[in-house]
């Protein structure tokens, strides 16, 4: 028990997986349901994110690292060197966020293609994009830096 706040377990049933699995593709970028809303509900970063066709946009993530399982396609991942433009990206609700950056594009970063079965970490700080060909869908696990 930390203070007054009491950890708790949170299980994940494999039939809430596999139910999150049978969404339809759709082209651009998402967080699937129903693990979607399970997560956010029981306040854990445990996602299935779908990349339909696209390319993001770079990114880095200053306080969280990302951990990528690979479920199904084919993603590739642009990873280190150099983000050019560097900017803090700006919330929905219109607030500059210093945590996490965006730019037009990385110089000098090393390629990872991530398959079914294979893991990727990016450690917090790390310039990053991911882009595929096809459906490809991944979990993300965001892990907060100590």
């Amino acid at each position: 028990m930390l203070g007054s706040l009491e950890l708790q377990p949170t299980f994940i049933p494999k039939a809430l997986i596999e139910q999150t699995l049978t969404t339809k593709a759709e082209t651009g970028k998402r967080l699937l349901q129903p693990l979607k809303d399970f997560s956010i509900g029981s306040n854990i970063s445990f996602h299935i994110l779908e990349d339909v066709e696209i390319e993001n946009p770079p990114e880095v993530h200053m306080h969280e690292a990302d951990l990528w399982i690979g479920i199904e396609g084919e993603v590739t991942f642009i990873v280190g060197g150099k983000l050019i433009d560097e900017r803090s990206q700006i919330n929905s609700d219109g607030v500059i966020n210093e945590n996490e950056k965006t730019g037009l594009k990385i110089e000098g970063g090393a390629e990872y293609i991530v398959r079914a079965g294979d893991v990727l970490h990016i450690p917090a700080g790390v310039p990053h994009l991911h882009k595929a060909k096809g459906v490809a869908r991944m979990h993300i696990i965001k892990i907060p830096r100590i």
